[in-house]
């Protein structure tokens, strides 16, 4: 096991892990809400240090990222275990094996290994994804460093309850971050096991930061399907950064929430309308291909400078990053 990054000792061999905002108090033999840090005689250990249990090259728009660097390849990795225990969780049987199976799974590899195979394969970028990258940052940050120094750049997809102390220490090192807005605080509560709060935190510091943000929320029927939380939330990344580009995205069954249907393409459109409303310029209807909420539209004279379908870009019109239409300016990183 690799000794784990930001804790405290509490001085009766308990530690206080401070990686995320759950800052567990863990006794000796025991680990944490992630099921993978672990106190060991006083010291806190990562026990999922390199041991990958996903690897894939996946188009950078699967992230979900659409202004940053569209069209490359990004380099996907993920080990076992979640800071989350959402009951709707697409990955459940890797983000909560540690609890459910009580192993830990994965192939022994390398920052170097990761490195290498990300930059042989032609892949731009590393995202640390499918799983939440928190919980393996002692790894993450291993390889984000060496990938900065072999000029590939860095992804998160993060459920946003990284701990100030953490997000301060990847951000010199990470591009962009891709994290969820999930719901209020009753649904971070029922669904999820965490509070709102921390990730409004993360969101915000992230950008003061430097990372480019983009946000996705998973539209649940009756879970944060309201106009009034769809409001809300536009208004409050508008209130972060009007560019910060907005996903709203289908929900279909799975895990453990099995009870609420497919989320009707009408309440994607809705939540679209919304958030251009509430003053964002770039919101995304995802998981509904070819409805035409996946495309990007100047901000200035509406014209499509991107369209897609799925994962795949079909058209782009721009050049140098401007609308090739009326040349404003279209927000991003590593646009053509």
């Amino acid at each position: 096991m690799h000794e784990a990054f930001l804790y405290e000792k509490t001085g009766d061999s308990s530690v206080q892990c401070r990686l995320c905002c759950h800052y567990c108090t863990i006794t000796p033999e025991h680990h944490g809400i992630c099921g993978v840090r672990e106190n060991h005689g006083g010291t806190l250990y990562s026990r999922v240090y390199g041991k990958i249990i996903a690897a894939h090259i996946d188009p950078v728009e699967k992230k979900p990222l659409y202004h940053f660097e569209p069209g490359s390849r990004s380099f996907s990795i993920a080990t076992v275990g979640c800071n989350f225990r959402c009951r709707h969780c697409q990955n459940a049987d890797i983000s909560q094996a540690p609890r459910l199976y009580q192993s830990i799974q994965g192939r022994e590899t390398t920052p170097e290994q990761i490195v290498t195979a990300a930059a042989d394969s032609g892949c731009s970028s590393i995202s640390y994804t499918y799983t939440e990258p928190t919980i393996f940052f002692e790894f993450a940050y291993d390889c984000s460093r060496l990938a900065r120094k072999r000029g590939l750049k860095n992804v998160f997809v993060s459920n946003g309850y990284t701990s100030p102390e953490a997000t301060r220490m990847i951000a010199p090192y990470l591009d962009a971050n891709n994290i969820d807005l999930k719901g209020d605080d009753t649904f971070y509560q029922k669904l999820v096991g965490a509070k709102l709060q921390p990730v409004l935190d993360t969101i915000r510091l992230m950008k003061e930061l430097g990372v480019w943000i983009e946000v996705t929320t998973l539209i649940i029927p009756d879970w944060n399907d309201s106009d009034g939380f769809l409001r809300w939330a536009a208004e409050f990344l508008a209130s972060v950064d009007p560019a910060i580009p907005w996903h709203v995205t289908q929900f279909h069954p799975t895990y453990e929430l099995l009870d609420k249907p497919r989320t009707p393409a009408a309440t994607l459109r809705r939540a679209r309308e919304i958030g251009l409303a509430a003053g964002l310029k770039y919101v995304y209807e995802g998981n509904v291909p070819g409805e035409g909420g996946e495309n990007t539209f100047c901000p200035h004279c509406g014209a499509t400078v991107i369209s897609r379908f799925g994962f795949s870009l079909r058209a782009v019109r721009l050049r140098n990053g401007l609308c090739a239409a009326c040349n404003t300016p279209v927000d991003g990183v590593g646009l053509p």
